[in-house]
């Protein structure tokens, strides 16, 4: 018990007053002889006693009254620990990702968590809350009502420990203060189980909030399975998270356009197969009708005019195996001999391959160092026969050289399958019995930057990449390497020429490092811009001689079909999808969570915090006990005998 007045507790010394007061009043009789006073003396002695009896009580009870009065003006009351003494801060973390649209026993969860918040959080009351993407920081929530009340699903979701972290940011730093952190979530199944760490003054109160059921069909993905003269075949997949569907309808738009239409049976996971043409640019939509989770019901895609990349080769050994990997359909060719070369034609080029040349002129070097610094690629083959010096005046800029030329025979034998070459539909898994090329004769080569793509079997470079550049070791001519009978030269070749260009991709997740290029050309401070309905974004770019770089990640945040513009003009179209990942309704079990309060109740959880704080007022009990004993001490006098 506490007092919220302890000072006026010095009154109790005046209950001394009433004490003195009562041994003066109970001196001792003084005895008197008297003759016959045997009836008398029982009688007086009777008298005696009663009197002592009742004074004593009167006492008591007076004393009594007049402590509870003194407790009463001092204002006891009762609390946990030092709540009372600490000041007190709340924030509130809210979940609006997706997979808080699933509907709970009053509607979705989201809309019912905030309708609790508003309904148990006094409107006076300072506080601070988060959400995937606002922060309200020392405000109340009559302030943030209507923005509540508004709060749209996000694409940006924060996992658990990212929403800890960020949150333990809006607490002050004052010291001694007791600190509720509300986290109001589904706690979705994560890559790593959620085991928040806490202080001894953070209260951490975990709400998770679930669905009535987990059943959810979703689009997962979309891809070209294959591509002919006159069509391409569009494979999309299903995935469902709850009970089996037999007839579920797929609907596919072009722009507002229905051009195709089936039905899948879907139990756990499932594929359908569309047809489209392909002189025909698409803008598609791939929809389906599920009454659940809504944002992975739609997924966006496009399919544009295809873009042929520029390939310059300049040769001084038969570049014929280059025009067989460069073909006409998706690359525009052109094979030089040096001393032919027209320098002109350097800037408008994507890749430019040095075909075992023995030097590499100066002029040349100034060129191609200038082509690099403009987003080009360039693939380095050399001769046997080369000037170093010539060849490093331009390695030495990308941070490589060559060396002395060994002449032994060397297997190439390591793959790095991680390196973006190979890394995606090239190999189905590592290949241990591959059947690996050899060089007769290689140079060494120091590679103070970069990442070795091939190596032989003594761990050597045979092809690495600095930069944009991809620099061979040893020449391919069919006298020094077996590498062009190989079956890597092919992808190897292939992708390097595919990479020179970004062409965007069928489609990109919101939320993820995403990049592409534009063939366009900008005058001085004009941008790309991303253009849907009334959503106009200008993402982070980067412009070249003959392209622009395009680099999204967090905008744009809603899924859709975007037009890419240089001022009016619409130069190509791109589609970005939300990440299907909070499709799968699987949840933590926060049993494990130590020193935190677990509820599936908002209210719960604010009733929790509020007893906490609680203050209970002792004071009216001491008014009411004075007053009865006030009542008692009447009572004595009047009737005790």
């Amino acid at each position: 018990m506490q007092f919220k007045h302890p000072e006026l507790l010095y009154a109790l010394f005046l209950l001394l007053i009433p004490i003195i007061v009562h041994l003066f009043q109970l001196r001792k009789f003084q005895k008197e002889a008297f003759t016959n006073v045997a009836f008398l003396k029982e009688a007086t002695i009777q008298t005696r006693k009663s009197s002592q009896i009742k004074k004593w009580l009167v006492l008591c009870t007076r004393l009594l009254l007049l402590a509870a009065i003194v407790m009463a003006f001092a204002q006891p009351f009762t609390s946990k620990s030092n709540t009372f003494n600490s000041k007190k801060e709340t924030v509130v973390y809210l979940d609006n990702s997706f997979s808080m649209q699933a509907k709970g026993n009053q509607g979705e969860l989201l809309k019912r968590a905030v309708q609790d918040l508003i309904g148990n959080i006094p409107e006076d009351e300072t506080i601070s809350i988060l959400t995937n993407d606002d922060v309200y920081k020392n405000t109340s929530i009559k302030a943030v009502k209507n923005e509540l009340l508004q709060l749209d699903y996000s694409s940006n979701k924060l996992s658990g420990e990212a929403a800890l972290l960020k949150s333990k940011t809006l607490f002050s730093k004052q010291k001694n203060t007791l600190k509720n952190l509300v986290f109001i979530s589904d706690f979705q199944q994560e890559a790593s189980e959620f085991l928040p760490k806490t202080d001894s003054l953070t209260h951490l109160h975990l709400v998770q909030l679930k669905p009535v059921n987990n059943n959810n069909v979703a689009i997962d993905s979309a891809y070209i399975t294959a591509t002919t003269a006159s069509s391409i075949e569009l494979k999309v997949t299903f995935k469902n998270s709850g009970k089996a569907i037999e007839n579920l309808p797929v609907s596919l738009f072009n722009n507002d356009e229905l051009i195709a239409k089936t039905s899948v049976a879907i139990s756990d996971k499932t594929e359908t197969t569309f047809s489209l043409p392909t002189d025909k640019e698409i803008n598609g939509k791939i929809s389906i009708d599920d009454t659940n989770l809504q944002f992975d019901n739609t997924l966006y895609f496009n399919i544009n005019k295809a873009f042929k990349i520029n390939v310059l080769a300049i040769n001084a050994e038969d570049g014929a195996f280059l025009n067989r990997i460069y073909t006409d359909d998706e690359f525009n060719y052109t094979s030089t001999f040096e001393n032919q070369l027209n320098y002109a034609i350097i800037d408008q080029q994507h890749v430019i391959v040095l075909n075992e040349l023995n030097s590499i002129p100066n002029a040349l070097v100034a060129a191609l160092k200038s082509f690099e610094n403009q987003g080009g690629s360039l693939i380095v083959i050399p001769s046997k026969d080369i000037n170093i010096q010539s060849y490093n005046a331009l390695l030495n800029h990308f941070g490589s050289n060559f060396k002395d030329l060994v002449q032994t025979e060397k297997r190439i034998t390591s793959i790095n399958y991680a390196h973006p070459l190979y890394h995606s539909g090239v190999f189905e898994k590592q290949v241990d019995n591959f059947q690996y090329p050899t060089v007769s004769s290689f140079y060494n080569s120091n590679l103070n930057t970069g990442a070795a793509i091939l190596r032989f079997d003594d761990s050597k470079p045979f092809l690495y990449q600095t930069k944009n550049v991809y620099v061979f070791t040893s020449a391919l001519n069919a006298q020094n390497s077996g590498f062009k009978n190989s079956p890597l030269i092919v992808p190897t070749f292939y992708n390097m020429g595919k990479f020179s260009f970004k062409n965007p991709a069928l489609y990109y997740t919101i939320g993820k490092e995403n990049s592409f290029d534009i063939e366009t050309q900008l005058q001085q401070d004009d941008i790309v811009t991303l253009v849907s309905d009334a959503l106009n974004i200008i993402p982070k770019q980067q412009y070249f001689n003959n392209k622009v770089v395009v680099n999204t990640s967090e905008t744009p945040s809603v899924a859709a079909i975007y037009n890419i513009k240089n001022k009016n003009e619409t130069i190509k179209n791109v589609s970005y999808n939300y990440n299907r990942d909070e499709s799968n309704l699987m949840y933590q079990n926060l049993s494990a969570s130590k020193n935190t309060t677990v509820s599936d109740s908002i209210t719960e959880i604010f009733d929790t915090i509020k007893s906490d704080a609680k203050v209970n007022a002792l004071w009216k009990w001491f008014v009411i006990f004075a007053l009865a004993l006030l009542i008692i001490e009447m009572l004595i006098l009047k009737y005790f005998k």
